[in-house]
């Protein structure tokens, strides 16, 4: 058993790997997977190709800009070991600056926050080289660093973010700044695959600058880092930052001419003046000095031995294949979907709405998950989906520990989604899921949020009548705009739903905040059928307290009426009281008489009064509804791979 094999094995479990589609990550978590099954690898939305023939049980999709979806992440796992390979703008093409900032610092900030109340053995960060920006000719770990480009400023962030955190609140963390990295799995684009195909067939790429210098360190040598960086946590090391590189400067000339020497290349090399990203410098090496001391690490593998290992890799690809598993390709994808069902009493529906979105998915081409809501339906609907789950990693069922309603439902499948965007569906077949492929285009098109417009209902006329009526009614009392027959089935991309989720009411109307976040949205028409199984659960008073729920969120119109007869009916007293005082001086005879103008004076005021008490008494309920603060829902479990998972409350 060799030391590193020892060393895995010591790592306190469950292991995560977020990052782990990227090319350090995946490897980092490769290593760990050959030794101990209790290692997870987190990705933003799918397997990629770093990850084939890796178990589904292994793969968790979560992004973790979302924060409900890393507090899911961590109750799931109850990670002990975290290594975070997590990164956005290393790349050239990489330039939204709020999304650097948000994927390398902010990121880092809930996640550690989140790691630091249910407690972790140890936390280890891939930081970057990029931190010391112009002063980066092996510089200590102490040295200033000069960033020059949004990414090196928020590595910088995190790696002061994590030494306060080490320093001042005893978090165990450390922060890796990762040199050259280069070996198996790496990015089709980059200098060393490229370079490595060319050898194997006799020729050299074009090089840049032949005086520019590079630190390359194998990807095996910077995983060792990471786990050892983890196994010999202790208080000494917290907050600390650590250069991870060979220490040894070579130049563009050298590496072509080591190149030549190692594949027998007769060509002569061709250089160029330096390219690529603005910030980078000619000279950029390590000092891993202090990583040797405290770490008792240091690059093993030469140069030369790694890139013959890397090349019997690239000799397994073909020059479309380097194409393919570029970053920038793959970040042209088509789309992927996660399809949330609200399901109560639709037992017999949910294998045929699974049957008819994965045919739809199928026909899109593109990847997916189904989540499936079980709102804590009397019928058998929870073992329904533990075995369309069992049978189909793609399948996760969530269990309510009480009817919640169908707006609760679709938000629950919204917090654990990790895909780019959410369709909504009924359980119950009346949203056809054959539609999605329309929802899909406009998506694609452009717009943020597709939803289903209801020209037509298969229902008796009378019901269709009243409904028409209530989207109308709701839209004319509105502050926002209502789309006129939108009910909930629509896709919504991944940034309105974050939006979405960052809504705290309680008393949700799905539709309405819909309409409220905005965004570019637009319908697409179809004919609702009837509901295929059973009966509809909707009654007459249930669709009453809908309209109430729609008109009370999304309207100040009753309460202005109310203020507006009050004061009309004021002025009219007012008017009356000295119209029968002139009458009563004037012509006595005429001024009316008797206590039934009275009584009915009093009883229209009296009901006006009522009436008012209890439009004021609805919008005071609702306010007292959201001040309790109680859990919006309540998980009882969560359904995975067949297994059912007992969700537990944070304490």
């Amino acid at each position: 058993m060799t030391d590193l094999t020892q060393h895995i094995r010591a790592l306190k479990g469950p292991i995560l790997v977020t990052g782990a589609a990227g090319f350090v990550g995946a490897n980092l978590f490769r290593k760990i997977f050959e030794q101990r099954q209790d290692v997870h690898a987190v990705v933003q939305t799918v397997r990629n190709w770093r990850l084939e023939g890796i178990p589904d049980a292994n793969i968790i999709g979560a992004n973790v800009n979302d924060s409900a979806a890393l507090k899911h992440l961590l109750d799931q796992v109850a990670p002990q070991t975290v290594f975070d390979c997590v990164a956005y703008g290393a790349y050239s093409f990489e330039r939204d600056p709020g999304l650097i900032y948000e994927t390398n610092f902010q990121s880092i900030v809930s996640l550690t926050t989140l790691l630091k109340e249910r407690g972790v053995a140890a936390f280890v960060h891939a930081g970057t080289s990029s931190e010391y920006g112009n002063n980066s000719a092996a510089p200590d770990e102490d040295a200033t660093c000069l960033p020059n480009s949004h990414y090196a400023v928020s590595k910088v962030a995190t790696s002061e973010y994590l030494r306060y955190m080490g320093k001042h609140h005893r978090f165990p963390c450390v922060n890796l700044r990762l040199y050259s990295v280069y070996g198996p799995l790496e990015d089709g684009s980059r200098l060393i695959p490229n370079l490595l195909h060319k050898a194997l067939s006799g020729s050299l790429p074009p090089f840049v600058d032949p005086k520019t210098s590079r630190d390359f360190v194998h990807v095996d040598d910077v995983s060792a880092a990471f786990i050892l960086a983890a196994v010999k946590m202790n208080p000494d090391l917290y907050g600390e930052s650590f250069n991870i590189g060979s220490g040894q400067c070579t130049t563009i000339a050298e590496l072509a001419q080591l190149t030549r020497d190692v594949f027998h290349v007769q060509e002569e090399p061709k250089f160029g003046a330096m390219e690529g990203r603005t910030w980078d410098l000619a000279d950029w090496f390590a000092n891993p000095a202090k990583a040797a001391r405290m770490l008792g690490w240091q690059a093993s593998i030469p140069l030369a031995t790694g890139l013959r290992t890397t090349a019997d890799w690239v000799s397994t690809l073909t020059e479309d294949d380097l194409k393919q598993r570029s970053k920038q390709v793959s970040n042209k994808r088509r789309r992927i979907i996660s399809a949330i069902i609200a399901c109560y009493k639709d037992e017999p529906a949910i294998p045929i709405m699974y049957q008819r979105l994965k045919e739809t998915f199928l026909r899109l081409g593109v990847d997916h998950e189904i989540i499936f809501v079980n709102d804590c339906s009397p019928d058998n609907s929870a073992e329904v989906i533990r075995q369309l789950s069992e049978q189909d990693p793609h399948v996760i069922g969530i269990s309510h520990s009480r009817d919640f309603g169908s707006q609760m439902a679709f938000r629950s499948g919204m917090e654990l989604s990790s895909k780019d965007s959410v369709v909504l569906l009924d359980g119950d077949l009346q949203d056809p899921p054959e539609l999605i492929a329309e929802f899909y285009q406009k998506w694609e098109e452009g717009f943020d949020v597709v939803y289903g417009r209801r020209v037509q209902r298969e229902m008796p006329w009378h019901w269709g009548l009243l409904y028409k009526a209530f989207y109308r009614v709701f839209a004319a009392f509105s502050y926002v705009n209502i789309p006129l027959d939108a009910g909930d089935f629509s896709l919504i991309d991944r940034k309105v739903v974050q939006w979405l989720l960052s809504c705290p009411e309680r008393d949700l109307f799905m539709r309405g905040l819909r309409a409220y976040v905005g965004f570019r949205q637009t319908g697409v028409d179809y004919v609702r059928p009837e509901r295929m199984f059973g009966r509809t659960t909707n009654t007459f008073s249930k669709n009453i307290d809908w309209a109430k729920k729609g008109i009370f969120s999304f309207s100040n119109v009753p309460l202005t009426m109310l203020t507006t007869a009050g004061l009309t009916l004021l002025v009219l007293s007012i008017i009356a009281a000295v119209v029968v005082a002139v009458l009563r001086l004037v012509w006595p005879d005429i001024a009316p008489r008797g206590i039934t103008t009275l009584l009915i004076t009093i009883l229209m005021f009296g009901s006006l009064n009522l009436f008012g008490l209890g439009l004021v008494g609805e919008y005071i309920g609702k306010i007292m509804l959201e001040v309790k603060g109680r859990p919006r829902l309540i998980r009882s479990g969560l359904i995975r791979h067949g297994v059912v998972t007992e969700q537990k409350p944070h304490l």
